[in-house]
């Protein structure tokens, strides 16, 4: 169990952006009315937010990340660190960060490179920037986390295609040795890596004329090519609550803190069901476990900054919070992280028109 802290960070700001085309869950002719009404109140999606076909997760990036500069009023040739996440970068080669390094206006002595994680890449991410930036040689990062989920569904599956919704996040971190300490739990399970999954696209199983025309039945209401996301809900659910509680606590028993000594309960926005169980499993009271999914849908790596600033971001802005992030899904990969912040610049959310 990798349980550590990280000391001398915090978060300065969070930014969020997300396309200006919405897409109602009413409007999804592939099922019926009754099976359109138990989504929304299951699965918790009512609306969410659609890239427009030459959107790429950077560009909500990087309007994030500009909105999020300014209002800090950061000096870009002091930003030295640029840690892209998201399992939807613009190309398999070169990696993105470099790419928004420079459509930012950062300097060449910036640091900058991605890591390819979904669901928990938020938490994994923050642990990544706050190592990089403990020591104090590295004082302003930016932390840019996003996903375009909804360009790789197929509209004939009904399990994935009502469930996406695009967006893409900037944090601002700084270097602070009065900071309080970050604590981590982090966790993989490899063994699970086709419960999410594109199967072609990549190295092992490149992309082909099958792969993009060819659709496959997989069950009814279920058809997809090898370039669409797979899904295994029920392996994912049960992965769920098997795992993500007991990762919790486990978390708060390092820490010797208690359900009530947290300000709020910031978890991936995965399936409303999935994550009322797992509140339920922790006891958390529901004013403290905030919602953004009925809005925005799944943005996958994107969903924990979103939700904070949809739905959290006054209180942020206005005091000191103590908060535990939590992200799991795809790899499998999960993990949380016990924070808190003050006072953090949390402008309102983007509406990005391509």
């Amino acid at each position: 169990m990798a349980v550590f802290s990280v000391s001398n960070i915090k978060i300065a700001g969070i930014a969020a952006a997300v396309p200006s085309e919405i897409y109602h869950i009413k409007d999804y002719d592939l099922i019926t009315e009754k099976e359109r009404e138990n989504l929304i109140k299951m699965v918790g999606v009512e609306q969410r937010r659609v890239a427009a076909r030459d959107t790429a997760t950077s560009d909500l990036c990087q309007v994030a990340a500009e909105k999020l500069i300014n209002e800090l009023e950061w000096d870009r040739q002091e930003i030295e660190l640029l840690i892209f996440v998201s399992q939807s970068r613009d190309y398999l080669i070169p990696a993105t960060a470099g790419i928004l390094q420079e459509k930012l206006g950062l300097s060449k002595k910036c640091m900058a490179f991605d890591i390819s994680l979904g669901c928990s890449g938020y938490v994994y991410g923050l642990s990544v920037m706050g190592s990089l930036m403990s020591s104090g040689q590295i004082k302003k990062g930016l932390f840019l986390v996003g996903d375009v989920s909804t360009k790789n569904t197929s509209y004939k599956d009904k399990s994935t295609f009502p469930l996406f919704g695009d967006a893409g996040s900037a944090t601002g971190i700084e270097y602070n040795p009065d900071a309080s300490a970050m604590a981590f739990n982090l966790q993989t399970d490899g063994s699970g890596y086709e419960a999410i999954i594109i199967p072609d696209g990549g190295i092992r199983n490149f992309a082909s004329p099958e792969s993009s025309f060819t659709y496959k039945k997989i069950a009814e209401g279920i058809e997809r090519n090898k370039l669409h996301i797979a899904l295994d809900g029920i392996e994912v659910f049960n992965f769920s609550l098997r795992e993500v509680a007991s990762n919790v606590k486990i978390l708060l028993a390092n820490q010797n803190l208690e359900i009530a000594g947290v300000d709020y309960f910031v978890m991936h926005q995965a399936n409303k069901l999935m994550n009322e169980t797992v509140r339920k499993q922790l006891k958390i009271p529901a004013e403290k476990y905030p919602y953004s999914i009925h809005e925005y849908g799944n943005t996958s790596s994107a969903s924990i900054p979103l939700t904070m600033v949809a739905c959290i971001r006054q209180d942020l802005e206005a005091r000191p919070k103590k908060l535990i992030l939590s992200g799991f899904g795809v790899g499998l990969s999960w993990g949380s992280v016990l924070l808190e912040t003050n006072k953090i610049c949390c402008p309102e959310i983007i509406e990005y028109k391509s």
